[in-house]
C-alpha cells in the first residue's frame, strides 16, 4: 500500500483539503494519505471547512497535526502545497511541489477554487497511481 503524506506549515487548509480528497476516492487497500505541517495551527480554517462541507466532505473533527519522523516513517511520497522555503522536507523522501495558494482570508468563492483545483490535481495523482475507488453499480 502507499502512504502519502500532504504538508504545508500549518496544516490548516490546503494539505487537509488534498488529504480529505485523497482518501474520499482512493481505494484504501492500495493507498492512503495523511496530511501534516510543521507548524501546525489550532484549527482547520473555518473558510475551509465550509468549501468541503460544499462537496460533502466534513472536516469538522480534522485537527492539524505536527509531520515527524513517525508520521513521516512508511510513507512513499511527500506533497508540499507551495509554501515555498517553508514547505517542510524529509531526507529520503520522494518530493513534489503543488504550489496552490493558500485559502487562508479568501473568500469562499476563492476557497472553493483552490478547492476544485487540488481535487483535480488529487484525481490525478490517484489514477497515476493506481489506486482511484471505482463505484460498483447497483444495477
Amino acid at each position: 500500500m502507499k502512504k502519502v503524506i500532504f504538508a504545508c506549515v500549518h496544516n490548516a487548509g490546503r494539505s487537509q483539503m488534498a488529504a480529505a480528497f485523497f482518501n474520499e476516492y482512493s481505494d484504501l487497500s492500495r493507498a492512503i494519505a495523511v496530511s501534516a505541517g510543521t507548524q501546525p495551527a489550532d484549527r482547520v480554517h473555518d473558510c475551509v471547512l465550509e468549501a468541503m462541507k460544499q462537496s460533502k466532505i466534513d472536516l469538522s473533527t480534522a485537527k492539524p497535526q505536527l509531520l515527524t519522523e513517525e508520521l513521516a516513517g512508511g510513507a512513499d511520497l511527500l506533497i508540499t502545497m507551495g509554501c515555498g522555503e517553508a514547505c517542510p522536507y524529509v531526507p529520503g523522501l520522494k518530493r513534489e511541489d503543488w504550489p496552490f495558494i493558500d485559502p487562508k482570508g479568501k473568500s469562499i468563492g476563492e476557497v472553493c477554487a483552490i478547492r476544485d483545483q487540488i481535487k483535480a490535481r488529487v484525481l490525478n495523482l490517484l489514477e497515476e497511481l493506481n489506486a482511484i475507488r471505482h463505484c460498483e453499480s447497483n444495477a
